[in-house]
Formats: structure tokens, C-alpha cells, sequence
């Protein structure tokens, strides 16, 4: 009989319960305008969308092996509880035998309660030896930013939330150096520094951990942020840490990548997201892009085209992760579509 766990720590508006079956699947520097610093302060951390507030919708995700009869039993279930479906995508990974799915339904007309549903889905999936997690969508979800001294990551970011293209609060942002702390202030958003060395950086971690836990942090992404974080701070956010990176990794290690890229005369550049584990740089994709180089590109052009790829996909893996998109399997991913 599969045994279930409460796992509310990554977002108290979500719900998730994990049954372990035999299959051994697992849930889950330059605007100094202070009249733009006005401007951007106004629009806080919070996000901006243009969509309708008023319809709640919640989402279900599930997986584990492929047995029929699945999807009939989530959709009877939403039915019976007078939920109305507004969305619902599946795939089958063939090679493993692995069902997935993903439901997107309104509860505005649900006769009965959350709990109550909630107990139907944990019937459903016991029944099914299905993994699932079922978030009511009740707040966004809150995104810590962890950088460095490169700083076009975050302003893009940080441009976009403003925009309305995430849906997500960034109630911080934490570095190891104070460079970026003015683009912090022309947001209006807490900036903190944790200096890293070799003999503070597990106590250093720790406190970043308490910090993110008070402010209720969801998810963390590593806007070139140049420290490698521990197995530990790895499993205290499993799954919860994106990180992006160029394409010359792993191919050119070290320093300057797009040098020895240059003179090995790359034809494509591109960019990851994807998930931090203990395995630097190896963690399940999420999102990937390239951009064609040619003779004619410069180390410079290279890196230019390197910085707007990145930004590019980090976009898209954190509106899929903020979205409730992202099942991880293994160390692969499914993204179901926007």
C-alpha cells in the first residue's frame, strides 16, 4: 500500500502528496534616472498580468506507470465534484512505460470542498500507483534570485516581471558581492549579500536558506550566479533551483569559454535551463535554444549572441515552471505546452 507524505513546503497555496510504489517513481549599472527608480519602485515585486483574476483554477500533474483508465478516473472524479475542466494535455513515454498528465480545471462551481478533493485525487492515483501533486493556484508562486556581477540576466528578469511575462512575486534577490544592489533599489526589491569563501559558504548557505524560508521563497533561480551550491542546499530545494548556462559547457570549461569556442570556430551557440542537483551542470533540462555563428562572429559577437540566448530560455523554463508546466522524471523533464 503506497504510503503518502504532507510536502506543503514549496508553496502553501499548493498541496502535494507523494506515494512511493513499486515502481520507484518520485514527485517531485546603468540607469541612475530617479525618476525611473520611481517608476520601477512603484510597480513593487508583484506581478502584472493581464488575465482574468477572478476564475480560480488549480491544477492537477500526474505520473507513473501506464495503466488504463487513468484520465477517465481524474476527469470523473473533477466532474463528480463539479469542476469543470478548462485544460488537459498527456503523454506517454513509451520506452519506460511512464503515463503523464496534466489537468487544468476551474473550481468556481465545486459543490463539495478542497479537502475532499483532495482526498478523491489521493484515491485516484493510490488506486493507479500514480505520483501527483494538485496546486490550487491561490497565489503565484515567490522566486529568490541569486546573481553575481553579470547583471543581464537579472535586468531581464527583472524587466519582465514588470511587464507582466512572469507570474511570480520576487520579494528578493541575494548575491555574494553588492554590485547589483542598485538595480535591487530601482526595483524595489530586498537585496541581500552573503559573502562566499571557502570556510563560511555551508554557514553562509544555511543563513540564505533561513532568510528564504521566513519569506516564504518558492523557487530560486541562478542569474549567473557564480558559486557552486552545495548537495545540501541541492536537497533542501529539490527541484526548486533553475539555473542557465552557455553552450561551450560542457565542451569549454573554465575561464573565458567563448574564447576557446571562437578558436575552435563554433557554428552554434546556444543555452540550458534546467534543474541544480548535486551534478554540476547536469541537472533535467528544462528549456534549450541555439543561434547560428559563423566565421564572420567575433569573440564579442559570440558572447552577444550567448547573453540574449540565455535570456531567451531562462524566460521560458521559469513561465513553465511558474505555470506548473515541468514534471521531472529521472533527470528528464516533461514541459508541457504554455
Amino acid at each position: 500500500m503506497p504510503m503518502f507524505n504532507d510536502m506543503d513546503g514549496s508553496n502553501y497555496s499548493t498541496r502535494s502528496f507523494t506515494s512511493t510504489s513499486s515502481s520507484g517513481l518520485t514527485s517531485q549599472k546603468f540607469y541612475d534616472s530617479s525618476n525611473f527608480a520611481e517608476k520601477m519602485k512603484t510597480a513593487g515585486s508583484r506581478r502584472k498580468l493581464d488575465k482574468k483574476e477572478d476564475i480560480p483554477l488549480a491544477t492537477i500533474k500526474v505520473y507513473g506507470m501506464d495503466r488504463e483508465g487513468i484520465d477517465l478516473a481524474l476527469s470523473q472524479l473533477l466532474h463528480g465534484h463539479g469542476c469543470s475542466i478548462e485544460h488537459a494535455e498527456q503523454h506517454r513515454d513509451r520506452d519506460e512505460n511512464i503515463f503523464f498528465q496534466r489537468l487544468t480545471f476551474d473550481y468556481s462551481t465545486m459543490h463539495t470542498d478542497q479537502l475532499s478533493l483532495e482526498y478523491g485525487v489521493r484515491e485516484v492515483c493510490t488506486r493507479f500507483r500514480m505520483e501527483f501533486q494538485l496546486s490550487w493556484g491561490e497565489r503565484p508562486k515567490r522566486m529568490c534570485i541569486m546573481v553575481s556581477k553579470y547583471e543581464h540576466v537579472l535586468w531581464d528578469i527583472l524587466l519582465r516581471h514588470k511587464a507582466g511575462e512572469l507570474d511570480c512575486e520576487i520579494p528578493l534577490i541575494i548575491s555574494n558581492h553588492p554590485d547589483l544592489k542598485h538595480i535591487g533599489d530601482i526595483f524595489g526589491i530586498r537585496f541581500e549579500v552573503f559573502k562566499i569563501t571557502k570556510e563560511t559558504k555551508r554557514e553562509q548557505e544555511l543563513k540564505e536558506i533561513e532568510l528564504m524560508k521566513d519569506l516564504e521563497i518558492d523557487f530560486i533561480v541562478l542569474a549567473r550566479y557564480m558559486q557552486i551550491i552545495s548537495d545540501e542546499f541541492c536537497a533542501e530545494y529539490e527541484n526548486r533551483v533553475i539555473n542557465i548556462h552557455h553552450s561551450p559547457l560542457p565542451a569549454f570549461i573554465g575561464a573565458k569559454p567563448y574564447h576557446r569556442a571562437h578558436e575552435r570556430g563554433v557554428k552554434l551557440i546556444g543555452a540550458t535551463a534546467h534543474y541544480a542537483t548535486a551534478e554540476l551542470d547536469e541537472g533535467p533540462i528544462i528549456e534549450q535554444n541555439v543561434v547560428p555563428a559563423s566565421h564572420r562572429d567575433s569573440v564579442q559577437d559570440l558572447i552577444r549572441k550567448g547573453r540574449a540566448v540565455e535570456q531567451r530560455v531562462l524566460l521560458t523554463a521559469l513561465r513553465a515552471h511558474c505555470a506548473d508546466r515541468v514534471i521531472v522524471y529521472g533527470n528528464k523533464t516533461v514541459v508541457f505546452e504554455d
